[in-house]
C-alpha cells in the first residue's frame, strides 16, 4: 500500500465533506421515539480509509447518503457503495469493512446488507454475493490478517 505504483487508482477524484449532522432538542430528549435515518448510518461509516489511499470513503464518494435505505420497522439496513475504478481489487474488503461497522454499531436487531451499487464494478455479482453470504463473511473475520486490515480502515485515527 505504501508504494505509489502498486495502488491501482492512483489520482482518485476527490470530493468534499458533508457538514456535520446538528443535534435538535429531540435528539437529546430520550422521551422521544428516536428512528434511525440515512444520515446516520452515512455518519457511522463516512470515515472509513480506504484500504489504498489514506482518503475517507466519503471524500472518494465510494458512500452518500443516497446509497444508503433504513426500514425501522423491518429492521433493515442497506449500503449500496460504489468502488472509484469498475476493477477495484479492494471493493470485497472495502464491503467488509462497511459491514463490520455498521454490525459493530448499530442495535443487534438490525438486518445489515452491503452491496455493489449497480453497475459500478466488473465482479459486482461475486462481490455481492460473498458479502451476502454470513459463513464466508464470519470465516474472513476470523482471519487475523484481514481483521486488521479491516480495523485499520474503520479506526484509521487509532491505528495509523
Amino acid at each position: 500500500m505504501e508504494i505509489l505504483s502498486s495502488l491501482e487508482n492512483q489520482n482518485p477524484t476527490l470530493y468534499g465533506k458533508c457538514c456535520d449532522r446538528s443535534v435538535s432538542a429531540d435528539d437529546e430528549d430520550d422521551s422521544v421515539a428516536d428512528l434511525f435515518d440515512e444520515r446516520e448510518v452515512f455518519d457511522l461509516i463516512r470515515h472509513i480509509r480506504d484500504p489504498e489511499h489514506p482518503l475517507s470513503l466519503e471524500e472518494l464518494h465510494v458512500v452518500e447518503v443516497k446509497g444508503i435505505m433504513i426500514d425501522n420497522v423491518k429492521n433493515e439496513v442497506k449500503v449500496n457503495f460504489t468502488p472509484t475504478i469498475p476493477h477495484c481489487s479492494m471493493a470485497l474488503l472495502i464491503g467488509l469493512s462497511i459491514r463490520v461497522q455498521l454490525l459493530r454499531s448499530l442495535p443487534a436487531r438490525f438486518k445489515v446488507s452491503v452491496v455493489v451499487s449497480p453497475n459500478s464494478h466488473r465482479s459486482e455479482a461475486d462481490i455481492n454475493k460473498q458479502l451476502a453470504d454470513k459463513e464466508r463473511v464470519a470465516a474472513a473475520l476470523e482471519n487475523v490478517n484481514l481483521i486488521k486490515v479491516i480495523n485499520d480502515c474503520i479506526m484509521p485515527e487509532l491505528t495509523g
